[in-house]
């Protein structure tokens, strides 16, 4: 079983974190991030570390502890250094442009998708590669997935939009009969 909630997590440097009751309040410059723990598990802000305990010795308590911690470090990364995803795309004519807050695919379609970016998400684009960029883990793998759904990757040629550290198994074509 896994033990992740016993680790504290250290608060870095000018981020700031507070305790309103069962919600932890998050905050770097401008940047303002809460989770609401729903009192499913005990947390304590001191010297300089957050620290969860379950509240019970059941299943689901020892779920929650473990869940929540990961979640509270999940929202000190993205304050402090952010989260990457990076696509990319593979076949003749197909590319993508970042426009404002919109991203333009052409991917073999007969036409274009413009794909509206959700707020707090940055997206680049150079040649072939797609880097999305954000404070929200969730947010980033979810346009990640979104993105890549338009057009998977597919076993043949290997055509379409794939994580760059993503490896397609290829398969053998037809073959002819003699």
């Amino acid at each position: 079983m896994s033990r992740i909630g016993k680790q504290p997590i250290s608060i870095p440097s000018g981020l700031d974190v507070s305790l309103n009751g069962s919600v932890l309040v998050f905050k770097k410059g401008n940047a303002t991030k809460e989770l609401d723990t729903k009192g499913n598990v005990n947390v304590e802000v001191k010297d300089g570390n957050i620290t969860f305990a379950s509240k019970g010795d059941d299943r689901q308590s020892r779920a929650y502890w473990g869940t929540y911690r990961a979640l509270a470090n999940n929202i000190v990364i993205g304050l402090t250094a952010g989260f990457t995803r990076q696509l990319e795309i593979n076949g003749v004519g197909y590319k993508a442009a970042a426009k404002d807050k919109v991203l333009e695919l052409a991917l073999g379609f007969s036409h274009p998708i413009n794909y509206e970016l959700p707020e707090g998400v940055e997206v680049s684009v150079e040649k072939n590669i797609i880097t999305i960029k954000g404070s929200d883990k969730q947010v980033v793998g979810q346009v990640a997935a979104e993105v890549r759904g338009f057009r998977p990757p597919e076993p043949y040629k290997g055509k379409g939009v794939k994580y760059v550290e993503e490896r397609i198994i290829r398969k053998a074509g037809k073959t002819s009969k003699k």
